[in-house]
């Protein structure tokens, strides 16, 4: 009599599934949906193998938050102030700049101002500061997440090519790419396109979006003048960075944060609730 097969493990599936040897990165990525849609990996799973594969083709200008939305520290502000704002923005890490933004002469830690409560008349900042790190914005990401790993660096300074600053990125930015909000990252592919309608009539939205094409796709009226995309918009709209589920109407759009952190806005969901416009007020 025949032993009882003993049933395959979901790595022997996968195995076998995997045997026809993918000859690009699109087969590649086929055969892992394919995988996901027979139950041989979770959304989880395959949300951080497609954050891996992407991270080796994005540079850090791709995720660098720009020098004009970073929060960085005046080295001449009163302590009272820097100390404000390092409460207001819970940052752990901040850019420490002298006569200019494009002049950083180091990075502060947060918990380095416990040092001003312990002596405020013999506290000088500067002695503070820890060495800056810069990179080119055309760094790829994995390389720079090896770079932060072994330098035990959290924080870059990203500079342009006349040596300027143009952001900054820091290590919980590039992790983002591979363990960020599943929900975004799986249903909302960053190859697609800006704008995308799910199957309950409702958008979702990259941040990242240009005004003049929101107002193209939604039929509205935004004024631009005071910010490029919608993720500005929400932004002036809201007074602060809201997180992710949170909701705001903004005229008769209702609108859901679906993927923020720190620093940023990344991705809404945007429903147009019934047809009077009321798009110009902000």
């Amino acid at each position: 009599m025949d032993e009882p097969h003993s049933k395959p493990s979901w790595l022997d599936r996968l195995g076998a599934l995997m045997m026809r040897e993918p000859e690009d990165r699109e087969q590649l990525i086929e055969l892992l949906h394919t995988s996901f849609e027979r139950n041989l990996m979770d959304g989880d799973a395959l949300a951080m193998i497609e954050g891996v594969l992407q991270v080796y083709d994005m540079q850090a200008r791709d995720i660098m938050v720009p020098r004009a939305q970073a929060d960085m520290v005046d080295v001449q502000e009163p302590m009272e102030k820097i100390i404000a704002t390092a409460i207001e923005t819970a940052h752990s890490r901040f850019p420490v700049t002298g006569d200019n933004k494009d002049d950083v002469i180091g990075i502060l830690l947060a918990k380095d101002l416990l040092h001003y409560y312990q002596d405020p008349e013999e506290f000088d900042l500067r002695d503070m500061l820890r060495p800056a790190v810069f990179i080119p914005e055309s760094k790829r990401l994995n390389v720079l997440l090896k770079d932060f790993r072994s330098n035990r660096n959290h924080i870059a300074i990203v500079v342009d090519e006349y040596g300027g600053v143009a952001g900054i990125v820091t290590i919980e930015d590039v992790l983002e790419q591979i363990v960020g909000d599943i929900e975004d990252e799986f249903d909302f592919d960053e190859t697609e396109a800006n704008i995308v309608r799910d199957r309950h009539g409702r958008f979702r939205v990259k941040a990242i979006t240009e005004i003049e094409d929101f107002n193209k796709a939604f039929d509205t009226n935004f004024d631009d003048d005071d910010f490029d995309t919608i993720g500005g918009l929400v932004l002036t709209h809201v007074g602060r960075l809201p997180k992710s589920g949170a909701k705001v109407s903004i005229g008769n759009l209702e609108i859901e944060i679906l993927r923020a952190d720190s620093r940023r806005l990344h991705s809404l969901l945007i429903e147009k609730i019934g047809t009077e416009s009321e798009e110009g007020e902000t």
